[in-house]
């Protein structure tokens, strides 16, 4: 029996158990099936997935992402909001500006005090990746993937908007939220050949050019109530679509609540949103 310390951390209801490797080891190995273990909502303790807080020579702090079906991702926007706010609460770090480490890349983050608590997040998530063979997204290489007709099935294709935000995203237009096949398409467009890597499935709705109605369907997840890097990828597919403008700040809203989005005149992407801690106490883990 392995006695395992977490906190369970929500970014707008997009939840996940971390586990803190300044303090504790877990083997490699495991990760995959601990991430599973800890996700079962009837026999773990409930998340969408494990993120590992860990020492790393090339940043502050850096940070590993599992799902909760074991596969490991490369960026989680909520999840880097409450990495933030860990390592700081924790006093991994001092400073209120400093880099997380993830697969994809290394970010800024920047956490804003009240009463001795971080309440806001921003992170500069870097700049999209739009072209076709670099999503990855398979077909006749472009720079961009832009309303391109996606047949999902039979006598069915919707426009889809390729990103990636360290992760694959693709993007699609609906005139109204509450009416996103999100549960019918989801599962299908996720593990699409044509995403040889799987891809995060969005559907957004254009409220004005200041906001956005999001829902999303996770890669390894499934649904989820929150997801900073698909809410990233969908104001850029916005603006790739004329629908907001670039370097304005967008309010996306997310089933778990409302992250400020900004592409700017550089190319990069701004988050902002909080973080909030649920639990902490020590899983019993059956190795």
């Amino acid at each position: 029996m392995m006695e395992i310390p977490f906190t369970k951390m929500h970014g707008l209801g997009n939840n996940y158990i971390y586990v803190d490797l300044f303090k504790f080891n877990l083997k490699e190995e495991l990760l995959p099936e601990i991430a599973q273990a800890v996700s079962n909502v009837n026999t773990g303790i409930g998340s969408d997935g494990l993120i590992l807080i860990h020492p790393t020579d090339d940043a502050d702090v850096g940070m590993r992402i599992f799902n909760k079906d074991g596969s490991e991702a490369m960026s989680c926007g909520n999840g880097l909001r409450s990495t933030a706010k860990y390592a700081f609460e924790n006093g991994i770090v001092n400073k209120r500006k400093f880099r997380i480490q993830t697969k994809a890349n290394i970010v800024e983050s920047e956490v804003f005090i009240k009463d001795e608590a971080v309440r806001e997040i921003t992170i500069n998530m870097g700049k999209p990746i739009l072209r076709r063979s670099d999503i990855p997204m398979k077909g006749k290489d472009a720079d961009t993937v832009i309303a391109e007709p996606f047949t999902v099935k039979e006598n069915v294709a919707l426009d889809v908007t390729a990103v990636s935000m360290g992760n694959p995203h693709a993007v699609f237009l609906v005139d109204r939220i509450g009416d996103a096949p999100l549960y019918e398409y989801g599962p299908v467009i996720e593990k699409d050949e044509r995403f040889p890597e799987g891809v995060n499935v969005e559907f957004i709705e254009i409220v004005s050019d200041k906001e956005i109605n999001f829902r999303v369907w996770e890669r390894g997840s499934g649904v989820t109530q929150a997801c900073g890097t698909g809410a990233c990828a969908s104001v850029v597919a916005a603006v790739l679509n004329q629908k907001v403008k670039r370097n304005e700040e967008v309010i996306v809203h997310l089933d778990g609540g409302d992250l400020t989005i900004k592409w700017d005149e550089e190319g990069y992407v701004w988050m902002t949103g909080g973080a909030e801690v649920i639990a902490s106490g020590i899983y019993q883990y059956e190795a």
